[in-house]
């Protein structure tokens, strides 16, 4: 052996012994010199020939440019989702560590929020969390981000206006085109270079200069949702012939002449159901619960259906619905407008007034609806039993005269729905009145006021018989052959119940955990709590304590709603289950197979994607929220503490439920210390607590649109 490759032998070795050492976790070749006393270019040379050799063996590891680490430290490697938050920090959420890691920003290695991520894992520091750097990124969470283009002479660049995207993305003079400075545009990730500071992208969309649409199109890309449909999707739909067939009616039963009618919200544009009524005699009636028939529009395999069944849901964000189908269909062929025929799939009762279902009937109908009314209208026809509705309560302001009949079927209805609903409170089902945040918009989309909606009587009417035709439906296909889409919820979370309890104790109000007395217990909570200031806060932490509602083909009953069988049937033209639900009860009428073995993968699919919308329609609302507090910085609010974290408490303003945060270390009057398990701050000197559920004031100090955050501080 030569000279040279004696000493290459021995450095190596020096080296191999060196990074073995339990105090060199991360290296590089300038720390190896360092140890060794190398200070000449041949040596360090040397060293880094080494460590590539080393690094060829697999002895060595690169976990970033000129850098690695000792397979000896893979065990403290581990794999999680990337969160950044709005302070450019990000942690790390791994299954098999008991605590997220905390990244500092400057050791986020290109991950970005949502990306899965390898995170070298250090020991526990900053309040007992452990830290760590990010090392590689296994899969990107995304590749297209919305942004505003700027131009430059010879490049230009995305900045997405997030602050969880700590990078613009550089946009290549080839790849500008004709965009111009200041459009809203899509940008897809290229490719992220070891040497760049920013990832290269390529502009995939414009969406214009309109800035209203930015935070839309932000909040639907954040989630992968698309804000439009392909053009061959729109042109299938097109093509659908709009006509009915005497040879479809034939095959259905006829129900035009019934009174039909539906109810719905003022802006409603899609109506995806109605109700007929019928008297029978003094103490019986027909009623049928009507649903658009989008299945025999919508067929197995044709692009339509591959587009909806990817989309599995419509999106409901403030200012715009991202409709499940294209609006040819949504919005018209399949939406049930007054005064015209329409295919149906119907569920159809012969009741008593007392709720009881003598007879049922399930099958393809043809309804034409004689009335629209708003929930509005309804309720008017409620409380008064009138048929003049005044101009104020109606769809097009003026006013409006129903007939005696129509007035009859609504009272009747509701009467009905109440010993329905008084039945399912009974036997167990858990009753929420929560209010319903809306806005009321200018011309440009922004925010002029807050208003807050609560169920009444005309709302419960047509959930409790949407509710009815779901169970009765379910309870049938249960029977059948085939494997069935079931709506389903499983028993709550007991530590969530329990943290509950301790949060209603501190409140003033009682929670019975006992099994035979829960679901009792819970709704004279809700009740005890309806109108209070701390409403919100109780109905959210008792939600957050409920599993989450999902769709499969293994049926283990619906907790809340107390229904041993329940699916969804109800709204086909904005939800993909009751498509399918369509399909297998059509399937089991005529005797028929259907291919069932990819319905539990659909399943898991659309309760995935009814996730991400549910979170996509959260995050516009915040966001509204965030912009109609932006003129009132300085303004003083009574408010409600929401949320206790290690950043600080979450306050509720009570007037307009908007949401934000009190940084820890701006709680007046002391240095207070988190107390996690009891959700609460309590200073070190003064003993002085701010808990979950107490009432303060607050002051606005920012509402920040691209932190997308509110800072308020507490007035001592």
């Amino acid at each position: 052996m030569s000279k040279k490759k004696k000493e290459l032998k021995v450095l190596e070795r020096k080296i191999t012994s060196l990074i073995s050492s339990p105090t060199l976790k991360e290296f590089n070749y300038k720390q190896i010199a360092f140890a060794l006393g190398v200070s000449d270019t041949k040596g360090r040379n040397d060293i880094i020939k080494i460590l590539n050799i080393l690094l060829k063996k697999e002895k060595i590891i690169k976990v970033g440019r000129g850098k690695f680490i000792a397979p000896a430290v893979q065990g403290e490697i581990a794999e999680g989702v990337l969160e950044i938050t709005t302070t450019g920090r990000g942690y790390v959420v791994c299954e098999e560590l008991d605590e997220d890691v905390m990244v500092e920003n400057k050791h986020l290695n290109k991950g970005l929020h949502g990306d899965i991520v390898e995170v070298l894992v250090g020991e526990k520091k900053y309040k007992n969390r452990y830290e760590g750097k990010v090392i590689n990124v296994l899969k990107r969470n995304k590749k297209v981000f919305v942004g505003v283009f700027e131009k430059n002479k010879d490049y230009g660049f995305v900045n997405t206006r997030n602050a969880r995207m700590y990078t613009d993305i550089f946009i290549e003079k080839e790849e500008m085109k004709g965009y111009k400075t200041g459009e809203t545009v899509a940008v897809e990730i290229k490719k992220w270079e070891k040497s760049n500071n920013s990832p290269e992208g390529r502009i995939v969309k414009t969406f214009g200069f309109e800035s209203d649409s930015l935070d839309a199109y932000s909040i639907l890309y954040e989630y992968g949702l698309s804000p439009e449909f392909e053009e061959k999707v729109e042109k299938e739909a097109k093509k659908i012939d709009k006509k009915i067939s005497k040879e479809e009616e034939k095959k259905r039963r006829d129900m035009r002449e019934e009174m039909t009618f539906t109810i719905d919200p003022l802006d409603a544009k899609d109506f995806d159901d109605a109700i007929s009524f019928k008297k029978i005699d003094k103490e019986r009636f027909e009623i049928g619960v009507h649903i658009a028939d989008v299945s025999h529009y919508v067929t197995p395999g044709s692009v339509i259906d591959e587009e909806a069944q990817k989309r599995a849901t419509s999106v409901y964000l403030v200012d715009r619905v991202i409709p499940m189908l294209p609006e040819t269909l949504s919005n018209n062929l399949c939406s049930l407008r007054p005064n015209e025929e329409k295919l149906t799939f119907s569920a159809v009762f012969i009741m008593k007034k007392n709720g009881q279902v003598l007879e049922e009937w399930f099958g393809k109908t043809i309804t034409e609806s004689n009335h629209r009314l708003s929930y509005e209208e309804a309720q008017h026809i409620i409380e008064t039993e009138e048929k003049i509705i005044p101009k104020e309560k109606t769809i097009l302001n003026k006013e409006k005269k129903v007939t005696n009949n129509l007035v009859d079927a609504v009272t009747t209805l509701n009467q009905v729905a109440k010993t329905i609903r008084k039945k399912r409170i009974n036997n167990g089902a858990i009753i929420f009145d929560k209010s319903e945040i809306k806005f009321k918009l200018d011309e440009k989309n922004n925010p002029k006021e807050v208003v807050f909606k609560t169920a009444k009587s005309a709302n419960k009417l047509i959930e409790e018989f949407m509710l009815l035709a779901n169970r009765k439906v379910a309870e049938k296909m249960k029977k059948g052959k085939e494997r069935f889409v079931f709506r389903v919820h499983d028993q709550p979370d007991e530590e969530k119940l329990k943290n509950l309890q301790t949060v209603v104790k501190r409140l003033g109000y009682n929670l019975d955990l006992k099994k035979n007395n829960l679901n009792d217990s819970l709704n004279t909570l809700l009740e005890n709590t309806f109108g209070k200031n701390e409403q919100n806060l109780i109905d959210t932490l008792m939600i957050r304590s409920m599993s989450k509602a999902e769709y499969t083909t293994k049926n283990i009953g619906h907790y809340g709603l107390a229904f041993d069988n329940y699916t969804h049937f109800t709204s086909p033209i904005r939800r993909y289950p009751d498509v399918l639900v369509h399909r297998l009860i059509e399937a089991e009428l005529k005797n028929d197979k259907i291919k069932t073995e990819e319905l539990e993968a659909l399943c898991n699919h659309s309760t995935h994607m009814e996730i991400l919308a549910t979170k996509a329609e959260r995050d516009s609302i915040k966001l509204m929220q965030i912009k109609y507090m932006l003129d009132k910085e300085g303004k003083i609010f009574e408010a409600v503490i929401s949320g206790v974290t290690a950043r600080g408490v979450f306050v509720e303003v009570v007037e307009n439920k908007c949401e934000g945060l009190v940084k820890a270390k701006d709680l007046p009057g002391d240095f207070y210390i988190h107390d996690e398990k009891n959700h609460q701050f309590v200073g070190e000197k003064t003993e002085k607590k701010y808990q979950l559920g107490d009432k303060t004031r607050v002051m606005l100090i920012k509402a920040d649109q691209v932190k997308r955050r509110i800072d308020f501080q507490i007035l001592s």
